[in-house]
């Protein structure tokens, strides 16, 4: 069934998946999201062994006992690598899924809910992570796929999304919306990315977001804290859920703290938190962390971080930059907003304790991307050697 976050008394059947929230407690100003409930009596006992996976498959397709029906096919996603930068520091790779980032792990749960309603194809606001992997998913799913992007959206990404015959529609940001829900009404798509005030996004998509925190216990248990870049907070949300429901399950005490990791050119959450709200605007200012930057918050994030003993954490870009950098310094290239997760732990004390940084989707996504291109030199040994000293490579 699903449950409203607003009030969890109120509770509604899983069909149709609700996609504007809860329609009993959200208002004009503020929508609540609802999440889907389980009868967690019922889960097996060793779903969460790791011989587990010999039986039932890997990633999603293992935990489907807790998920809404996949009635969608997978491309693989979940079952991602969590590498240890160094003591006690893990960093979970999401640029291994199909399409490079977290967005497959809710896609498959969204595409699903499509299918499961018979809907003859999906629409999506974004210029990034989550419309290339909406639309990958509706094409295996042999759905048509509306994308309303901006228009600075990426060139790689509107290569992805055109590789995938999605049905690309670059317009002014503050457009998208109200033709998606011109969209939905008119046309019968199904709605994978917000249509309400403040954001609630679609019932199923952090049930795909739990399946890490799932990942982590089978890895290292639970950790002391989880740094999650944060936009609208699903993801943030989506992993805090899956560490309660391990709780829930009695397979531990322990829940790690959650730190939502957002850019100064616009913190909605750390503003809602603040002030004691459920959700908040703000204005936006210029950022190159374009896929976590949010003119506005919604309730899942204030009820993750509140319930962790979590915080907030504020990054400008130049720490968000350096973070990337030593991330790519110990082999893994990502997007400037993916490394918010450890730029945030950078700037905050933690005892010794294991902690995981979310890193959620490779540098191909940043809009810098091909702007820099190395100079070419003549081929003679003297230039090779003005080259190397350069960069610090001596004989």
């Amino acid at each position: 069934m699903q449950r409203s976050l607003g009030d969890p008394a109120i509770n509604y059947p899983l069909w149709p998946p609700l996609t504007e929230g809860c329609p009993r407690t959200s208002t004009n100003d503020i929508a609540y999201p609802v999440e889907v409930d389980y009868d967690y009596d019922q889960a097996r006992s060793d779903l969460f062994s790791p011989a587990d996976s010999t039986t039932r498959g890997t990633g999603l397709d293992r935990w489907a006992p807790l998920l809404p029906p996949l009635a969608a096919p997978g491309l693989g996603e979940g079952g991602t690598p969590l590498i240890e930068l160094e003591p006690q520091v893990f960093i979970k790779d999401e640029s291994r899924n199909p399409t490079w980032s977290h967005k497959d792990r809710m896609n498959r749960c969204t595409t699903s809910a499509a299918v499961g309603v018979n809907a003859p194809g999906i629409v999506v606001a974004s210029s990034g992570n989550h419309g290339a992997s909406a639309a990958a998913f509706a094409a295996r799913a042999g759905l048509r796929c509306v994308v309303f992007a901006g228009p600075d959206m990426p060139l790689a990404v509107d290569a992805f999304l055109n590789a995938y015959e999605a049905v690309v529609l670059p317009v002014p940001w503050a457009a998208r919306w109200p033709l998606m829900q011109q969209v939905v009404d008119r046309l019968g798509l199904h709605p994978v990315s917000n249509l309400t005030p403040t954001h609630t996004g679609h019932a199923f998509g952090p049930e795909g977001y739990k399946t890490i925190a799932y990942e982590i216990y089978l890895d290292i248990g639970v950790p002391g804290a989880v740094f999650v870049p944060t936009g609208y907070g699903e993801l943030l949300f989506g992993i805090w859920k899956g560490f309660t429901e391990l709780r829930r399950l009695g397979l531990t005490e322990r829940l790690p703290r959650m730190f939502a990791c957002e850019p100064t050119a616009a913190a909605p959450l750390a503003q809602a938190m603040r002030q004691g709200l459920p959700a908040a605007h703000v204005a936006v200012e210029p950022t190159d962390a374009y896929s976590i930057v949010s003119a506005v918050s919604g309730y899942r994030g204030v009820v993750a971080v509140r319930d962790s003993g979590g915080q907030v954490v504020v990054l400008s870009d130049e720490q968000l930059g350096a973070a990337c950098s030593e991330l790519a310094r110990a082999g893994l290239w990502t997007e400037l907003s993916s490394a918010a997760g450890l730029a945030a732990l950078r700037t905050v004390e933690i005892r010794d304790e294991p902690v995981v940084c979310i890193s959620t989707s490779s540098g191909f996504k940043d809009r810098n991307v091909g702007s820099r291109k190395t100079e070419s030199i003549a081929p003679e040994w003297g230039e090779v050697m003005h080259r190397l000293h350069n960069a610090g490579i001596h004989e």
